[in-house]
């Protein structure tokens, strides 16, 4: 069995969205296997954004982000769900991740040029929801806010394979059809993947 970590990226603390919903199943279905679960939820965290590369590089890190560090650590595989706004994941998760994923944690420049990953070894889910058709999505916008997540941040720091479920339409979908996207994401839980 595998330690999972849950990442709620929706910003909105109060909960209540289908975002958490989704999380719920998923962390329901991977305990109901075996494995154990971690949650972070970025929403409930009051993260500063970096605003210089010196801070980037340098700055201590941060107190409040110190067990979501741990539990990264920890994890083998990190399921993240967040709602797709402007295109990509709202500001605080890019804000969560950028203060996260920082150099002598995720990843390592190496002298003479390149980095070296830190977090290899480890596998993702990716859910995101949005209001537009998720076909839309991957053919016309090219599907760029996720490859900017999968590719540019998780994979840049080692994680792999990055897997990614979109779910497109959310406002227009009735009961029926978010009942089989929980169901789908008990057993991606479930399966740990």
């Amino acid at each position: 069995m595998a330690t999972i970590l849950i990442i709620q990226g929706h910003p909105d603390p109060g909960g209540g969205h289908l975002c958490h919903a989704l999380a719920d199943a998923y962390a329901a279905g991977a305990q109901a296997a075996g494995h154990a679960v971690l949650r972070v939820d970025v929403g409930r965290l009051d993260i500063p954004l970096l605003h210089s590369q010196h801070d980037f590089l340098h700055a201590p890190p941060l107190h409040a982000l110190a067990s979501a560090r741990a539990a990264l650590a920890e994890a083998e595989h990190v399921a993240l769900f967040f709602p797709l706004w402007l295109g990509g994941m709202p500001a605080v998760l890019k804000g969560f991740l950028e203060q996260l994923l920082r150099p002598g944690f995720a990843f390592d420049y190496v002298e003479g040029g390149g980095t070296r990953m830190l977090l290899e070894g480890r596998s993702a889910r990716v859910v995101v929801t949005m209001g537009m058709p998720a076909l839309v999505f991957r053919l016309w916008y090219f599907g760029a806010g996720l490859s900017a997540l999968t590719r540019n941040i998780l994979g840049f720091v080692g994680f792999s394979p990055v897997r990614a479920t979109v779910l497109g339409g959310v406002e227009a979908a009735g009961d029926a059809k978010r009942q089989r996207w929980l169901g789908r994401m008990e057993a991606l839980g479930r399966a740990g993947r």
